[in-house]
């Protein structure tokens, strides 16, 4: 069974950083199509950013485009996102996700298979 697990959440203050990371427990990882999501209470997820298998290609959300950083280990199995400039509007549960099926990222959650349990990320200000 396919388990993805995210670690790196806190507190920090605004215009701090935090990495998260995302560990896969399938070697066939660097296959898949990942990204990271976020929720806020009460809505849907939201697209935040995806990598293409090998990594070569990324894509973001405007609002996290040039603070935050994707990217991948496909040795290690595990996806990252460094968030910078951290806002109070950033305060979310971060889940990472994969699709087997995309050749590159999508920002569609409907295409993902696979879910991580999530990691809660509190900016204060």
């Amino acid at each position: 069974q396919v388990q993805l697990v995210e670690s790196g959440g806190g507190l920090v203050q605004a215009g701090g950083s935090l990495r998260l990371s995302c560990a896969a427990s399938e070697r066939t990882f660097d296959s898949w199509s990942m990204g990271w999501f976020r929720q806020f209470p009460g809505k849907e997820r939201d697209f935040v950013a995806g990598i293409s298998r090998s990594g070569g290609a990324t894509s973001y959300a405007d609002d996290t485009k040039g603070r935050f950083t994707i990217s991948r280990d496909n040795a290690k199995n595990t996806l990252y996102l460094q968030m910078n400039s951290l806002k109070p509007e950033d305060t979310a549960i971060y889940y990472c996700a994969a699709c087997p099926r995309c050749l590159v990222s999508t920002a569609r959650r409907y295409d993902y298979d696979y879910w991580g349990q999530g990691t809660q990320v509190t900016v204060s200000s």
